[in-house]
């Protein structure tokens, strides 16, 4: 009764054993491979009008920044307003005065999984800067902008102007083929970029119009007026491309019926091997190997060694 009792707990480690060295293999193999995902986030703006200018008084001695800009939005975001106004001191008394005015001045960003898009619009617009109340810097009939950027794709810059331009009371021509200078004598230049596009691999940026100002008025209590007019800007910054998703197994596909064997290949053999010997290739071989072999070895070395150990204990107790 005692050697029994020990023995059946025995042989349940024996049992425990083998079990987990079988449900290893398949345990290991399940884990070999893992799957990465990343997010990526796409960037878009755009705005109407941006100014960096800077204003110089009382024959240079003090300088007024003059930076300022009109529907300056970030994905996801639109905006539309016709009009900008500021305030510096020295300069009209301190009162506010107009910078921009025009019958349409949208700009929208906007972000997705899989596209960045910014994009603006202005139609019949004048630009001022302080000192000049009654001539306009810039007066343009229509200008868009629009940068998109798709994951995955080129992306892509597009401006354009439409109508005529005024530049300090001059109508002018512009080209893309370069710079376009407007002199007037006793008030200024200003030098004017068309339609400014640049790309990369993930960005996109379109200026519809650039001006490098340089004013200097006559008799109107301003000393110089410097810097850049922006107007109709846009940017993106495409999304992170989705992962390339692994294609998925074939199916394994079905084998052939075997097909019933010919008169000729049921007929016997004329010769035959000689009587006890083995024939080459026997049931061992034919049998092979799989990936669980290691495994049922494994399983079955645990049993052997465990079922040793219990009939070991089993005799020394009987002793």
């Amino acid at each position: 009764m005692n050697s029994i009792d020990h023995r059946t707990p025995v042989r349940r480690l024996a049992v425990t054993a083998a079990a987990t060295v079988l449900a290893a293999g398949p345990a290991a193999l399940a884990g070999a491979g893992s799957a990465h995902a990343s997010d990526g986030h796409g960037r878009a703006s755009a705005v109407v009008l941006r100014t960096g200018l800077d204003v110089s008084l009382l024959k240079k001695s003090v300088n007024v920044p003059l930076a300022v800009s009109l529907n300056e939005v970030r994905a996801p975001r639109s905006a539309n307003k016709t009009s900008l106004t500021a305030r510096l001191d020295g300069v009209d008394g301190g009162r506010p005065f107009s910078v921009l005015r025009a019958d349409v001045a949208t700009a929208e960003a906007t972000v997705s999984a899989d596209k960045a898009e910014g994009s603006t619009h202005l139609a019949h617009a004048v630009v001022h800067v302080p000192g000049l109340p009654l001539l306009s810097l810039v007066e343009v009939e229509q200008v868009t902008s629009k940068a998109t950027c798709e994951a995955g794709e080129r992306p892509v810059a597009t401006a354009n102007l439409l109508g005529s331009v005024t530049v300090l009371g001059k109508k002018v021509t512009l080209t893309t083929g370069g710079p376009t200078h407007v002199k007037v004598p006793g008030v200024g230049e200003v030098r004017l970029d068309l339609s400014r596009t640049a790309t990369t691999s993930r960005t996109a940026a379109a200026s519809a119009l650039e001006l490098n100002v340089s004013v200097d008025p006559l008799k109107l209590g301003v000393a110089a007026v410097e810097g850049t007019v922006t107007l109709a800007k846009a940017t993106c910054e495409s999304p992170a491309a989705p992962a390339a998703q692994e294609p998925a197994p074939a199916a394994p596909s079905e084998e052939p019926e075997p097909a019933a064997p010919s008169e000729e290949a049921a007929a016997p053999v004329s010769e035959a091997s000689p009587q006890g010997g083995h024939e080459q290739g026997g049931d061992l071989a034919e049998t092979g190997g799989s990936s669980m072999t290691p495994y049922l070895a494994g399983g079955a070395v645990a049993l052997l060694a465990t079922g040793g150990g219990a009939v070991a204990v089993s005799r020394r107790r009987r002793g």
